[in-house]
């Protein structure tokens, strides 16, 4: 395939010159030159001057990503090994934890691939390939994993459906087939793995650090809510922290899968309430039959569809806040998180304190997260650090 040369427009250079790695459409005349993904990428300036070198790929974000800012590199074997082997290595005190046993080893542009994701599961690899682009490098990515660790089996994910969904089709690579669930351990608490179950394995890794703070510091003897709770690991955190717990979403699996997770903790599930509801429809009746709780968890999608309801963190997460305030305890604690890339943590902070306003009610902020430390981050891309959790209590 023949590499490709395109020319930067004149007021995105300087964003190039600084290292920005995602390849934006706009950014370039003539972009329509590009026919294959996997296609090689020089990018340069109206003098001709290298800014850099990486492939196209489409995805949600852009249409591809910068690899290398030296003219000599070749996207070889050797680069994507070296990539592996150094993102691999900074991971090393994650593989010797007993207290937890699933991580992210490779974060995209975060550890210099951008459009790759690679979690480690207990022995077992999941590579999640974000577009056509990259997934033509496969094999020399595939080999570097075989030659850096030992593993019991590698499985993938191929999210490049037009939707952004994971194309349907068998996930398994090669090593042993996982079981199914495959157990894992994050700070004590298990959870049931899915690798070959659709694009959800089960557990949202970015949010250990958080699940941490709820179970370590604001479960104990509390009645605490989890909302858009999936397959219940926040609810597992806080049942794990000494909690009663009461979970609600409205995928009608999600019953199942929390009960699953609840059994493999050796909790007893009666004693907690799993609730297949709309959660905006959950909220006007907790409100009408004025329940309360100590704490509040609010992790909902960026978008989010129902019958009834439609939700937009960029657009509606301060009135999702206003729900939270409406059942929730004197002095109690509202988690709220998002991971919506469109807006920064000071906006987010903003429509927190906008809710508190609009309701009449006082705040102190007891804690900020962002990606855990396994989710590596450069500063030449700050949209890659998308996680924004701020833990409030109120008066």
């Amino acid at each position: 395939m023949k590499e490709a040369i395109l020319t930067v427009k004149k007021e995105f250079v300087k964003k190039y010159k600084n290292g920005y790695p995602l390849i934006l459409g706009e950014a370039f005349d003539n972009i329509k030159d590009l026919k294959e993904e996997g296609q090689i990428i020089t990018l340069i300036d109206e003098k001709k001057t290298f800014l850099g070198k990486g492939y196209y790929g489409k995805q949600n974000k852009g249409c591809g990503w910068i690899l290398s800012n030296s003219k000599n590199s070749n996207l070889d074997y050797k680069f994507f090994y070296d990539k592996i082997r150094n993102a691999f290595s900074k991971r090393m005190k994650f593989y010797h934890s007993k207290d937890t046993t699933a991580f992210r080893v490779f974060n995209g542009e975060g550890d210099g691939i951008g459009g790759l994701t690679i979690d480690y599961f207990d022995e077992y690899y999941l590579i999640t390939w974000y577009s056509r682009g990259i997934y033509t490098f496969k094999d020399n990515i595939i080999k570097a994993i075989k030659s850096l660790v030992s593993f019991d089996g590698i499985y993938e994910k191929k999210r490049f459906e037009e939707n952004g969904m994971v194309v349907d089709e068998d996930s398994y690579v090669c090593g042993r087939k996982a079981p199914e669930p495959l157990i894992v351990k994050e700070n004590k608490v298990n959870f049931s793995i899915y690798l070959n179950d659709g694009a959800m394995v089960g557990v949202f890794l970015d949010q250990k650090e958080v699940r941490k703070s709820i179970k370590d510091k604001y479960s104990n003897n509390k009645r605490v809510l989890n909302t858009f709770s999936y397959t219940g690991a926040f609810s597992m955190a806080a049942a794990k922290g000494g909690a009663i717990t009461t979970s609600v979403d409205l995928a009608s699996r999600s019953l199942e899968k929390t009960t699953e997770n609840f059994t493999i903790n050796n909790i007893d599930f009666t004693k907690h309430e799993i609730i297949v509801e709309d959660i905006f429809l959950y909220f006007k009746r907790a409100k009408k039959e004025e329940l309360k709780f100590d704490v509040v968890i609010l992790d909902p999608p960026s978008f989010a569809t129902s019958k009834d309801n439609r939700f937009s963190a960029a657009k509606d997460y301060k009135e999702l806040v206003k729900s939270a305030i409406d059942i929730t305890e004197d002095e109690g604690v509202i988690v709220a998180s998002t991971n919506c890339a469109t807006f920064n943590m000071g906006k987010f902070k903003k429509f927190i304190d906008e809710a508190f306003k609009e309701s009449h009610r006082n705040y102190e902020i007891l804690e900020e997260h962002t990606l855990p430390e396994d989710f590596a981050v450069t500063d030449k891309f700050p949209e890659g650090n998308y996680l924004k959790v701020v833990i409030v209590r109120m008066y």
